[in-house]
Formats: structure tokens, sequence, C-alpha cells
């Protein structure tokens, strides 16, 4: 860590990218609350991708119970 005249930087930690949904946009580990934040995800790309993601997941599933019911 170095100092500076402000205080203390502090590196981000490797592995620690979010997904604000509140504010739509990718967040390193200091920003928005937990609750309102998709991840951690390892590099700022997953992160990004997060939405994608989970809309492909839940279609995927949506099909799965579809084929259950059948």
């Amino acid at each position: 860590m170095k100092a500076s005249l402000r205080g203390t930087i502090h590196p981000v930690s490797e592995g620690q990218w979010w997904f604000c949904l509140k504010h739509m946009r990718v967040e390193p580990d200091q920003g928005c609350p937990n609750k309102d934040r998709m991840g951690p995800y390892a590099t700022e790309q997953e992160a990004a991708g997060a939405l994608q993601r989970a809309a492909e997941r839940n279609k995927a599933w949506d099909e799965q119970d579809q084929d259950d019911d059948d």
C-alpha cells in the first residue's frame, strides 16, 4: 500500500468486480452496497456480461420447467 496526502490507497482486490443494478454499470469492490449488485466476478468483462448470463440462465430454466411439465 502507498500513502498519499489524502491517506492510504487500497488497491482493488483481484476478482472483485460487480455489476451495479442501480446504476447499470460495472464497479470495483468499492461501490454501491452488495444488495444492489451482482457478483463478485473475477474480471471486469465477466461483470459486464452479468445481465446477459442471468437472462440466458433464466431462459434455460424456463425451458427446462416446460419440459418437466410435459
